[in-house]
């Protein structure tokens, strides 16, 4: 039997502060690179009193609904995972964001917390596109941003929207360009 390949699960967070515990996750988008037709999104009900104002106002959340309407952190989390683990029958799961600290504290938090483990792995680690992107093009940090790859790369039309889906679906996309270009660079000799 052959090993499946990896898929690289693009994930993307909103939240309503800086932190999770004190502050909530309200809205998770996942998608997978190459695949636009296998996404996962959930709202969130928020699980703490506090929250920052500007924080909340990026994503356009209306907090007062999502605490009448979204699914508790358990229900959503358990979603994720077994949209997570339904992926398994054709590929091996691995986490990518861009940041990775970001929207990767808030996940693996979240997966820990309300379902005592992650579908990703223990550590929760995976795929950071600042720093895949600095390791390929052996640049500074400064020049690594989302908006500098997708100029780099002639991406254009995938607008950052704050909706987590939506920029889940951009980062899948350029995570594959840049996957895609690095199937024209000729390895480096060594």
């Amino acid at each position: 039997m052959s090993r499946l390949p990896e898929l690289y699960i693009a994930a993307d967070v909103e939240a309503d502060g800086p932190i999770p515990g004190p502050y909530s996750m309200i809205s998770l988008g996942m998608a997978v690179v190459g695949r636009p037709d296998l996404t996962f999104y959930t709202e969130l009900r928020p699980i703490s009193d506090e929250f920052v104002p500007a924080a909340l106002a990026v994503s356009g959340l209306d907090r007062d609904r999502l605490l009448r309407e979204a699914p508790p952190a358990e229900e959503a989390m358990a979603a994720a995972a077994k949209w997570i683990n339904g992926l398994r029958t054709i590929g091996r799961p691995v986490f990518l964001a861009g940041p990775a600290v970001w929207d990767g504290m808030y996940i693996h938090w979240y997966f820990l917390r309300f379902l005592g483990k992650s579908p990703f792995s223990a550590s929760g680690a995976g795929i950071d596109l600042r720093s895949y992107w600095m390791g390929r093009n052996g640049c500074e940090w400064a020049a690594s941003r989302k908006s500098d790859i997708k100029q780099k790369l002639k991406l254009t039309g995938l607008p950052h929207t704050h909706h987590a889906l939506e920029d889940a679906l951009e980062l899948a996309a350029v995570f594959e360009a840049m996957l895609a270009s690095r199937e024209d660079t000729p390895p480096a000799d060594g």
